[in-house]
Order: C-alpha cells, then sequence, then structure tokens
C-alpha cells in the first residue's frame, strides 16, 4: 500500500499533463500550455518558435526573454521584445476569415457566438510561445520563403517581408510549422492555396519530426485528448487532401443536405461572383487567396448574389 501511494504522489509530481483537460478558450489555452506543455527544462532549452531564445516564466501564462541565449536584437519593439507571447501558427485571422461570424463582427463576436472558432482558438496543438516582437510582426502573414531581406533581429533567423506581406520561421520548425498547418486546416475543414500546400509539403519533407517535436505533440495530445496525425504518421498530406473535419461541432445539419456541403467551406470568387463547393467543383482551390469569399450554404452565396461555378459536377 505505501509503495502504491509513492507511486501516485511520484505520477501527479513528475507528470503533471497526464490529468489535464483540454482548454475551453484561449485565456486558459495559455495558462494550461505553460503548466503542463511548456513545463521543464527540455521544453526550455528548444527556445521560442522564431528565435529558439530561452525564457523564464512570469504570472500565470508569460515569460520574460533571455535575449543573450539567442543572440536577440530588438528591431523597434523593446517592450514586445522583452517578453514571451503566444503565437498562432495558424493565425486566428486566418481561421476566423473562414467562418461566417467573422464577417458578422470579427474576432470578438467570433468567440461570442462560434464554437467553432472557440475550439480552433484554444487548440494547443497550435500555439507555441514566441518572442513578443516576432509574433506581432508576423501578424497575420503567411508563411513563404523570404528572400533579399537582411537579418532583423540579430542573431534571429526569421524574416518578415513586410512588403509581400510573408513570414519565414527558422528552419528547426519549419517542419513542425507544416504539421501544424495540416492539422488544423484538416480537422476544421479549412481551405489551403495551392500555392501554401506546396510550401508546406517541401517543408513536410525537408524536416522530419524531431524528438522534441514528437515530445511537445505527446504532451498537447494527453491534455487535447487527441493527437496531430500528421506527427504520429497516421495521416499524410498530399495535394488535394480532403479534410477529415474531426474537429468540428456546428449544430446538426438539416436532413438530406449532402455531408461535404454541410460540414466544408464555400469558397465564392469576388471577381466573378461564382461560388465552388469542396466536392464536385474542380476550381474549388483555385481561387487566390485575396479575392475569396467564404459561405457555410449554397443559399447564403446566393443571397449573396453569387451562382455555382458552370464546372461543378
Amino acid at each position: 500500500m505505501k509503495s502504491l501511494i509513492v507511486s501516485l504522489f511520484v505520477l501527479l509530481c513528475v507528470v503533471p499533463h497526464v490529468f489535464a483537460d483540454a482548454p475551453e478558450g484561449f485565456s486558459a489555452a495559455k495558462a494550461v500550455a505553460k503548466r503542463h506543455i511548456f513545463f521543464d527544462e527540455f521544453a526550455l532549452e528548444q527556445g521560442d518558435l522564431y528565435c529558439g531564445c530561452r525564457w523564464d516564466w512570469v504570472g500565470r501564462s508569460g515569460g520574460r526573454i533571455d535575449a543573450d541565449s539567442c543572440g536577440y536584437e530588438t528591431r523597434a519593439q523593446q517592450v514586445r521584445a522583452e517578453r514571451i507571447e503566444w503565437e498562432h501558427i495558424v493565425p486566428a485571422w486566418v481561421f476566423g476569415h473562414q467562418r461566417q461570424c467573422w464577417q458578422s463582427g470579427g474576432r470578438r463576436n467570433c468567440t461570442a457566438q462560434d464554437p467553432v472558432f472557440r475550439a480552433m482558438e484554444a487548440d494547443l496543438f497550435n500555439l507555441y510561445p514566441a518572442v513578443g516582437e516576432v509574433n506581432g510582426d508576423r501578424s497575420n502573414y503567411q508563411y513563404a520563403m523570404v528572400r533579399g531581406v537582411s537579418p532583423q533581429y540579430g542573431a534571429c533567423p526569421s524574416k518578415i517581408d513586410f512588403k509581400g506581406r510573408a513570414a519565414e520561421p527558422r528552419d528547426e520548425v519549419k517542419g513542425l510549422v507544416a504539421r501544424v498547418h495540416f492539422y488544423m486546416y484538416d480537422r476544421y475543414g479549412l481551405s489551403m492555396s495551392r500555392q501554401q500546400q506546396q510550401l508546406l509539403m517541401a517543408w513536410d519533407r525537408q524536416h522530419p519530426v524531431s524528438e522534441w517535436e514528437r515530445e511537445w505533440s505527446d504532451r498537447t495530445a494527453r491534455v487535447m485528448g487527441h493527437e496531430n496525425p500528421f506527427v504520429t504518421g497516421a495521416a499524410v498530406w498530399t495535394r488535394g487532401h480532403r479534410p477529415s473535419r474531426s474537429g468540428l461541432v456546428s449544430a446538426a445539419p438539416e436532413t438530406g443536405q449532402p455531408a461535404s456541403i454541410r460540414s466544408g467551406v464555400i469558397i465564392g470568387n469576388r471577381n466573378s461572383r461564382v461560388y465552388h463547393l469542396p466536392d464536385g467543383c474542380p476550381s474549388y482551390d483555385r481561387v487566390a487567396e485575396r479575392n475569396q469569399v467564404h459561405f457555410e450554404s449554397e443559399e447564403q452565396a446566393q443571397r449573396a448574389g453569387f451562382s455555382k461555378a458552370g464546372n461543378c459536377r
């Protein structure tokens, strides 16, 4: 009996994240991530997402950057350069714009009204500590290969193309970033451009899962209650990947409506005024991101003055 009590005490002290519950909001997610995922030396020695900087935890979910550990130099925002912030690897602006709630009132409305958005915003697989200044500079830019940009943050290798609205993370996390994108787009039925798919598939091949990424993913899975299949190898992203949409928690659809249309995002082209369904429309993933308008049903698209694309089956 005594040995059993000792064993339970050791388990509770050494592996606290085993007993955690998935967070229900972004604020809770940050605190849970600090307490159950990025809680030990193994995590801290990996450094933050963009620069590999160590940090010291301060407060409920924040931290203070050790700039000397990574050779970081402030570009412009000293206060944010000194602190850890929580980066959505797939930005809230990106996944929010694929929800109707955003069109009706932005992020605040989505947080208040849309359970799918709240799940995405609090998904721990998509959250990682980052130097606040780089997090702010990255904004909602898509990831890309950035050319012709001189070092902006001292020895920090990540680069931001402000004019081109693009960000390139350091090589050590490019594979991780790719597999987080695959997870988020698959689980929540998001639409990814062909160009972005090609880049992330290349990063996935070039930068295999590391020991830390596997451990980070395992810790996160124990909290969230499910894994990232693109880290474990249970799933592989290929061009034209059809999302599982296993994370959607919308209300039950009307009887008789095709499942692919019920759960998928319908993409309209603001120039041609036609819309494309996730199944049966060959041009679904060919609409330039700047021209995309998203709808949750054909009826909604038609009310907005859009017609179904003529090449849809």
